[in-house]
């Protein structure tokens, strides 16, 4: 046992410095950067489309579209550039990773450069200055409406953002709660969960513009105004692209073109609120359902392959095969699902690029393929070993034994323990969404900033979610019957 905890500690610092090695190698010949956008022919920016007027999506023939006056100055970045610009859609958590690990070029999204994340990445000029607000309920607004009336209440801040710090650094005697979306931090509002909201000052007037339910104040906060611009984020050393970026956006100053696009960012905003009906939305969650649909029926395929595998690895005599399995088993347990496809989508980028929607079939495959294991091995053990000893005495070999006799009387034992574990996987495939894929959280969170209606998509597909698996629970109760009488 002391051999085996050894053998897994090493594998798992080794897997961290190959990866920080790849990060800082990557980094050290970073220089040819804008080079290798050109020869490419395509930008890939990083974004997280849930922050209007910055980004967000609106719904164009029944597809999302991206925009807002970040998408607008990567248009013309890519345009200065002469090449093609490719949006990849994100948590905003993931947008700095994604630029340290080559998934992207650029990061954009109302970033600010605060000293913190400037150890970790480069930054463009700062292109905009938003100033702070507050986004509280119309209704207590005669109350709320200035800072110091929030001192012990709850205010809302996106995890990771200036907001945050701000909130947690100025705001004595507050209560201080984070959320991953922006969107998720309006629900909250409108439901009573916070009180208040804080947003940059563009955020605030557009909800306020599109939301009667809602209403804004400015913050009271002493900063100087570089500390509440935004900037465009790039890999460490990038600093050809980055000349290249500070031109794109000199020009774009020059030309007084963020005005227009903060324009246009409102033109669409009204779009947005011209219909908010769900049905308007049902290819957002018709899409959203093939993919969810897809990584479920790879990650439940490919979990039972590799399921079966590791457990006749498990319970092989061979101490080089028992152990890998026991250590893939107790990581995979022991790390959270969210924590797994971060890793195959940043970590094994580093090495291969591998499409969000992929490394979210590997990530999910990977997980289900242990908790599989254990219930395969635990079904193997449960059959009775005078089947086995029967085998051998009709001649059959070690793989046909397996294979026609003792697999099969397995498989009916673990019926129901597979099939909660089917029901899972579609459950919780729904995390890959933090990496962009469009299942059906993601295109959820999509119809919420698009509508500014918190709780009528939740319900949309929490059905979707639930007819599902009361099919899928219907069905393996049929086979089940069925297995039973064979």
């Amino acid at each position: 046992m002391v051999m085996q905890k050894q053998w897994l500690k090493w594998f798992v610092v080794g897997m961290l410095v190959f990866v920080g090695a790849s990060i800082c190698s990557r980094s050290v010949h970073a220089d040819d950067s804008l080079q290798r956008v050109k020869e490419k022919g395509v930008l890939t920016v990083a974004t997280s489309p849930d922050y209007p007027p910055f980004e967000f999506q609106v719904n164009q023939h029944g597809h999302a579209k991206d925009v807002g006056m970040d998408i607008e100055l990567a248009k013309q970045i890519a345009r200065d550039l002469g090449v093609r610009l490719q949006v990849k859609n994100m948590d905003f958590n993931a947008l700095l990773v994604a630029i340290q690990t080559g998934k992207a070029d650029l990061a954009i999204g109302g970033i600010n450069p605060t000293p913190a994340r400037q150890q970790n990445a480069d930054f463009s000029q700062i292109y905009y200055y938003g100033g702070e607000s507050f986004l509280v309920n119309r209704a207590d607004a005669g109350k709320l409406n200035r800072q110091s009336a929030l001192k012990g209440l709850k205010v809302g801040t996106q995890t990771g953002t200036m907001q945050e710090r701000l909130a947690k650094q100025k705001l004595k005697g507050t209560h201080v709660v984070t959320m991953d979306k922006a969107t998720d931090l309006i629900l909250a509002l409108k439901t009573h969960k916070v009180d208040a909201v804080g947003v940059e000052t563009p955020v605030a007037k557009a909800y306020v513009e599109n939301d009667p339910e809602l209403k804004d104040f400015k913050a009271a906060y002493q900063l100087n105004p570089k500390d509440t611009g935004s900037a465009v984020a790039l890999p460490k050393g990038a600093t050809t692209l980055q000349t290249a970026v500070n031109h794109s956006i000199q020009t774009a100053k020059t030309d007084h073109l963020f005005p227009k696009y903060l324009k246009t960012a409102g033109k669409y905003m009204q779009v947005n609120t011209a219909n908010t009906s769900m049905w308007h939305y049902w290819k957002y969650f018709l899409a959203g359902l093939k993919e969810t649909l897809l990584i479920s029926v790879c990650a439940v395929l490919g979990g039972i392959g590799l399921g079966v595998i590791l457990a006749l690895m498990r319970l092989s005599s061979l101490k080089w095969l028992s152990w890998p399995a026991l250590s893939y088993v107790e990581v995979v347990r022991g790390t959270p699902m969210m924590v797994q496809v971060l890793l195959v989508y940043f970590g094994l980028g580093v090495f291969i690029n591998i499409p969000a929607l992929p490394a979210g079939i590997i990530a999910v495959t990977l997980n289900s393929a242990a908790y599989v294991s254990e219930i395969i091995r635990g079904g193997i053990n449960s059959v009775a070993k005078g089947q086995g000893e029967a085998t051998r005495s009709l001649g059959l070999t070690k793989a046909d034994a397996l294979r026609f006799v003792i697999l099969p009387q397995a498989f009916k034992n673990i019926w129901p323990a597979l099939g909660n574990e089917f029901i899972s996987v579609i459950k919780e495939s729904s995390i890959v969404s933090i990496i962009g894929v469009t299942d059906l959280v993601y295109e959820l969170n999509v119809v919420r900033a698009d509508t500014y209606r918190g709780v009528a998509p939740i319900v949309v597909v929490m059905v979707i979610y639930f007819v599902l698996t009361f099919t899928l629970t219907r069905l393996l109760n049929y086979w089940e019957k069925k297995m039973k009488h064979t």
